[in-house]
């Protein structure tokens, strides 16, 4: 089977390796990917953006590509598309004009029900098969959209999970993969860092050089490198942790933390205008959309001081959070990876 894939994020080509392993020898990739995955056609580092902003300065690069992948879908026997709503979606648009009979699958989808619901309608007919990783999400869909929970990819990822506090005097820090949300980070980092009686990990993403590390994250003398952040999260009492995937991470193991998020100002206003959600971690949103409560802190822009994070570190009920980061497992259920490559297969 020849398989087209759109996997732009880093998190999507992790999540993309385990569905791989999952869908065998008898599928040859091609499109865009991890190169470690085979021969991507653009290298993965060049669609990296940050905030709108950033997105507007790179839209000729992008259409082209969408345009490449449109070329490629003539030969693929079907198409996968993992998250990145903002170029997959238009890419599944032109697919669909083009090749009316193609099977396009999309994994981890668009948030259409934190904001622009209106693609709901265009998703349920552009696509041939939902796979949804959100227990909630198929509810927003009409009652014969072809969407299913597949459960969560993360799932097929984690396998150790806290059930009670074991002090080891270890933190964990990250700053995020994003250039700009590092260096809006690390000199808060920094601060905070003495003020805590503890060893400190922090999580660099592998592929930085070392110029880039000194450039992007100053001194950090007082750090110990990790590159891996489920070990580091599994062996720390508690998290300092940018918005993104990171923060499910920790809330499936069990790691206690505060999510602490500083984008640019207009992207912010942007952001805040459009989305119109209480919560900005996704352990969040899925435990109050099921508990009607929030899971962890969340301290946003101006919040953001090492005072203000000492404080949250210092306040939180680090044995609460442990209870109710089971009670989320429980909600996912189980890993995607094995669903999501037998409806590949079955369509």
């Amino acid at each position: 089977m020849k398989l087209l894939v759109s996997a732009l994020e880093h998190s999507a080509n992790i999540h993309l390796k385990y569905l791989v392993k999952e869908l065998g020898n008898e599928v040859d990739l091609s499109g865009i990917f991890d190169s470690s995955l085979g021969k991507s056609i653009v290298d993965l580092r060049s669609t990296s953006i940050m905030g709108f902003v950033d997105a507007l300065k790179k839209l000729p690069f992008f259409f082209d590509l969408k345009d490449r992948m449109v070329e490629l879908a003539q030969d693929a026997d079907k198409v996968l598309l993992i998250d990145s709503s903002g170029f997959n979606l238009p890419l599944a648009r032109a697919i669909r004009k083009r090749y009316p009979d193609k099977e396009i699958i999309y994994y981890i989808l668009p948030q259409a029900w934190a904001w622009k619901k209106k693609r709901i309608p265009v998703l349920e007919k552009t696509i041939t098969k939902l796979c949804s990783i959100l227990p909630f999400e198929p509810s927003y869909y009409s009652p014969d959209a072809p969407i299913e929970y597949v459960g969560h990819p993360l799932l097929d990822e984690i396998t150790v999970h806290k059930s009670d506090i074991a002090y080891s005097g270890k933190i964990t820090f990250m700053p995020g993969s994003r250039p700009g949300e590092i260096k809006r980070l690390m000199p808060i980092f920094r601060e905070l860092c003495p003020m805590l009686d503890t060893h400190a990990l922090i999580v660099i993403p592998p592929h930085f050089n070392n110029k880039q590390i000194e450039e992007l994250y100053g001194d950090i003398s007082m750090f110990k490198i990790t590159h891996e952040a489920h070990k580091s999260l599994a062996e720390s009492d508690f998290a300092f942790i940018c918005s993104g995937t990171a923060t499910l991470e920790a809330c499936l193991i069990g790691t206690p933390f505060v999510l602490t998020y500083i984008a640019k100002t207009l992207d912010y206003t942007i952001a805040k205008t459009l989305v119109k959600l209480k919560y900005v971690g996704l352990g969040n949103i899925l435990f109050s959309h099921a508990y009607g409560k929030a899971l962890h802190p969340e301290l946003l822009q101006k919040e953001v001081t090492a005072q203000n994070l000492y404080n949250a570190y210092q306040q939180m009920d680090k044995t609460a959070f442990i209870n109710d980061a089971a009670r989320l497992r429980e909600l996912l259920k189980h890993g995607s990876a094995l669903r999501v490559s037998q409806i590949i297969k079955e369509l």
